[in-house]
């Protein structure tokens, strides 16, 4: 009799073992794996063992991304988030200033020159009556290719110069680093000058200019975080399976570097539109009758007593933009590595 029971037990216990086979696994296979074996091993005639397991009780927490750490650390700084809001306008602004412009930035209306803020001209008007609102928002277009051109053009040549000189150290590193202490000796607005006034002005040049003039900062930063990386194990891993140094420094080493990048991308931002705005408030910069704000300011000092609007709001727009990007730049940098905070 006792026999039949310890058979009939023996069958129930097989039975449950396929019906967990069978089981469409959602949770981590080692832990349900485990479980079997566990339940296998202290399965004794007499025991009652569960009819079924809720995988998903035991199925380890899913770990969020990076990218997901920051965003939620970023979100919390209530100063970065007010960066946020004014960059969003500044951009949205620069892609339908024809929409929200009143006038486009080139029309004069000369029997109303240099009128006060009004309802028909919310900026009022310049020395030739065109409308300091209208200029202003085309002029949010400028600055912005200005800046993140610049900026990006100063990336890409920083960037791979740093990874090249912090990667393969040696004369190469010496090389470049002096042509960068070079450089960098030079005040970045003073080098921009000297590009523009051997180029010429024109929108293209100032960006090339100011490009230039960034590179320095660029390659320094990538080259101290791949001097820090290079050495690590899952670099010598990537050498070890045969990946050429090409492939290990795009893939492997330079993602691992974003961090310092974007946020000196962001505050590098503002600093290539307040360049550009210098530029073009010596003549350097973008002619007229393209609206920049520089080039507005540079206008309006003439009238500064007599039509303080032409000057005011111009400057207003270069003070606001560059106080959002400083701003997001600041959370950036606390959200991407939060030690730096305080």
């Amino acid at each position: 009799m006792s026999s039949k029971t310890d058979n009939k037990k023996d069958k129930d216990l097989m039975e449950r073992e396929d019906k967990l086979k069978a089981k469409e696994l959602t949770g981590d296979d080692a832990v349900v794996k485990n479980y079997q074996s566990q339940t296998e091993i202290h399965a004794h005639p007499g025991e009652v063992q569960p009819k079924d397991i809720d995988v998903k009780a035991i199925e380890p927490p899913k770990r969020k991304s990076q990218w997901a750490e920051v965003w939620k650390r970023l979100i919390k700084n209530k100063a970065a988030i007010v960066g946020m809001i004014v960059i969003l306008i500044l951009l949205l602004t620069a892609i339908f200033a024809d929409f929200i412009a009143p006038y486009h930035y080139s029309t004069q209306d000369l029997q109303n020159v240099r009128m006060a803020p009004n309802a028909d001209n919310w900026f009022g008007t310049d020395n030739f009556g065109r409308d300091i609102f209208s200029r202003v928002v085309y002029g949010s277009r400028i600055s912005i290719q200005v800046g993140f051109i610049a900026v990006f053009v100063a990336m890409i040549v920083g960037g791979a110069l740093g990874s090249i000189s912090g990667y393969y150290s040696g004369r190469i590193d010496n090389v470049i680093m002096r042509l960068m202490d070079i450089l960098l000796a030079i005040p970045g607005i003073l080098l921009a000058i000297a590009i523009a006034a051997a180029l010429g002005p024109g929108l293209v040049n100032v960006m090339i200019a100011v490009g230039i003039a960034s590179i320095p900062r660029y390659a320094r930063i990538v080259r101290a975080s791949v001097l820090s990386l290079r050495d690590q194990e899952f670099v010598e891993a990537a050498r070890a399976v045969g990946a050429n140094d090409f492939r290990i420094i795009t893939k492997y080493i330079l993602p691992n570097c974003m961090a310092p990048i974007i946020v000196q991308g962001t505050l590098g931002v503002a600093e290539a539109i307040l360049a550009a705005a210098g530029l073009s408030f010596i003549g350097l910069g973008i002619q007229p009758p393209i609206p920049e704000w520089g080039a507005m300011l540079s206008t309006a000092r003439t009238y500064i007593r007599d039509a303080w609007w032409m000057s005011i709001f111009p400057g207003l727009a270069i003070m606001i933009t560059i106080f959002g990007l400083n701003l997001l730049g600041d959370g950036l940098r606390d959200a991407l590595d939060p030690r730096l905070k305080g």
